[in-house]
């Protein structure tokens, strides 16, 4: 079965490739069967694969199948393979698990549109593309992939671009990715100059041993490809395209902040983990670029009244906490919480989508209440997820978090360890901030509009709930991709005290969400409007985008006002002007004088002949 392997980003190119070439002939139904169905193919071809792996390894715990060859120049030699081990089995297990039910839901959330087809076609090219960077057995078609999934985002978030402020979300993160983009192709340029391969695995292999004693330049290639990590998965200093974002419909919010595209970062430092391992400053860059991220979208999130932006920096958050773990060498654990999160961080979104078209599309916290008696449902599934995300006993995020913490703290990054402590405890507090506002006290809104489609709303909330509870109990088959660190006897012994620590760390925090949002909404309404100069920082996202403003895009646009005319801009002018000239004399050669024309054919005539008799 692995064979088939290519029918898992085959099938989703293939959606999107019929759906755009429909240009919105296809009514609903059959455009919701080809985009939902090649992901619901997609997704039953990689258990196939799965069952296979696990059952019966492959020799070396990794499968690789070699499509054809691209090009061979000199020491560059490109082929498009996929390889399929441990890691990409657990990626591709999220991006087409989750991302199906993210399909079968926007089925029914998308329903009305007059671009319905094209939504979807978009949708499928996102999850084609996030395939082909985890599944790509090199780095230039994980670059391809990488890119391809900028450009889905931008489509996607600026789908309704007839709303000018959704073409700008659309623009901002388009360029802001750009950056750490370059970032990451400059540092495969380094790689490539330095060992004539971009095969992941031959790769890695040299780095070991060519860089195992830590030099400079392996320090500027791992700093640079953590800025294409941070670009992608929206973590400081490029973390301000996120937020904007939520302008997209609220599947997309589900795909990009979930299951795809903002865990790529994690995914790319995962698989070349064996370049930070040899530069201790580019690991330790990691985790504390994960820890202030982690602790400051904490902070924004408390300021905000948008329910999707509450989840945006959560979601920044989140994989802040997958950051910190990479940075703590635990790469298990932030690849088994990547996974735990797509399943409840889907989940809220897509209840969060649930909430905004039942109340006419209202996304402002305090202009709804009281919905957990309205909307009892979508109530205990966002209730539910929510419990994952503070990471409660039971759930699948008790699980992964608490991992890792236990390892940042048996590994001695104390820096780390009560980094995401505080996190944790910033978590129940933004999260249940935001369940009390909106789902207890008293009704702030004009009235419910329940669902019509039971089935596409229910079935892909209710999976999602399940897996959020008990997605804990997988175990991923990492180990002989990813190292696993092993702690002395007495270090275990300590673990079930540390979980019981960051339990009443993230306990404590709910507990004061409701002393402050849950008992006295005027509280909230107070803390909301407040003139205090730091929540109002907070609020603004710690002035970010006020301060890029200054520093790069006024600059930018002074600089191009007073340049207006320079000696390049004059020398390109020039180009059309010459043409203008040329075109004037040979439009002089048509004046329609017979025998000016006879003229010119003859003597033409003879500039041949004498051209062929010399040459």
């Amino acid at each position: 079965m692995l064979d088939y392997l290519f029918l898992v980003f085959a099938l989703p190119l293939a959606g999107f490739v019929t759906l755009a070439f429909a240009r919105g002939r296809l009514p609903e139904i059959p455009a919701a069967f080809v985009g939902v169905g090649s992901i619901g193919g997609a997704f039953l071809v990689y258990l196939l694969c799965a069952y296979q792996f696990l059952t019966n390894p492959p020799e070396g715990g990794a499968y690789t199948q070699v499509l054809w060859q691209w090009m061979q120049v000199g020491n560059l030699d490109i082929r498009l393979a996929l390889r399929f081990d441990g890691l990409s089995l657990a990626m591709t297990g999220v991006i087409t698990g989750v991302g199906f039910f993210i399909h079968l839901f926007a089925s029914w959330y998308m329903r009305g549109d007059e671009a319905y087809d094209r939504f979807l076609s978009y949708m499928n090219l996102f999850v084609a593309s996030m395939l082909f960077l985890v599944l790509g057995d090199n780095l230039v078609f994980l670059y391809f992939g990488w890119e391809g999934v900028g450009l889905a985002s931008y489509l996607l978030i600026g789908f309704w671009y007839k709303d000018a402020a959704n073409g700008y979300a659309a623009r901002k993160a388009f360029v802001i990715t750009r950056v750490g983009d370059t970032f990451m192709a400059i540092g495969l340029f380094i790689l490539f100059t330095h060992f004539g391969t971009l095969d992941i695995q031959e790769l890695m292999s040299k780095v070991a041993v060519e860089w195992k004693d830590g030099p400079m330049i392996a320090t500027i290639a791992a700093l640079l490809m953590l800025g294409g990590a941070c670009g992608k998965s929206a973590q400081l200093p490029l973390q301000t395209w996120l937020p904007d974002a939520m302008a997209g419909p609220t599947p997309v919010s589900a795909l990009i902040h979930a299951a795809t595209m903002v865990t790529a970062g994690v995914y790319l430092i995962a698989r070349t983990h064996v370049l930070f391992e040899v530069s201790p400053i580019g690991l330790e860059a990691v985790g504390w670029v994960g820890g202030v991220t982690a602790l400051m979208a904490g902070f924004i999130a408390l300021q905000q009244t948008d329910i999707k932006r509450v989840l945006a920096y959560s979601t920044m958050s989140q994989i802040g906490y997958m950051f910190l773990a990479l940075g703590a060498g635990a790469y298990q654990p932030a690849i088994f919480h990547l996974m735990t999160h797509a399943f409840f961080k889907a989940l809220l979104f897509l209840s969060a989508g649930s909430v905004i078209l039942a109340l006419h599309h209202e996304q402002d916290i305090f202009k709804m209440g009281n919905l957990r008696r309205d909307l009892p449902f979508t109530f205990w599934v966002f209730l539910i997820g929510s419990l994952g995300l503070i990471a409660f006993p039971g759930t699948s995020g008790f699980f992964s978090k608490d991992e890792i913490l236990f390892e940042a703290f048996a590994g001695g990054n104390m820096h780390l360890y009560y980094m995401g402590l505080f996190g944790a405890f910033m978590t129940g507090l933004y999260t249940f901030r935001m369940i009390f506002i909106a789902f207890f006290g008293e009704a702030h809104h004009h009235g419910v509009h329940k669902p019509h489609s039971k089935f596409a709303h229910d079935l892909p909330l209710a999976i999602l709930a399940v897996a959020a509870l008990l997605g804990g109990f997988i175990h991923l088959p990492l180990d002989s991709v990813l190292p696993r660190h092993e702690f002395s006897e007495e270090m275990e012994h300590k673990k079930h005290m540390l979980e019981a620590i960051s339990v009443a760390v993230s306990l404590s925090g709910v507990g004061l969400a409701w002393l402050i949002f849950g008992r006295s909404r005027k509280r909230a309404e107070a803390l909301r409007d407040s003139r205090n100069p730091i929540l109002r920082w907070w609020g603004a996202a710690f002035g970010f985008d006020w301060l890029y403003d200054l520093i790069f895009v006024k600059p930018y646009l002074w600089f191009i006002r007073v340049n207006a005319k320079d000696v390049v801009d004059q020398g390109i002018t020039l180009i059309p002007e010459a043409f203008k000239i040329l075109n004037g004399w040979a439009a002089q050669t048509q004046n329609g004088m017979l025998r000016w024309y006879a003229a010119a054919i003859g003597a033409g005539a003879v500039v041949i002949v004498g051209a062929v008799v010399i040459l």
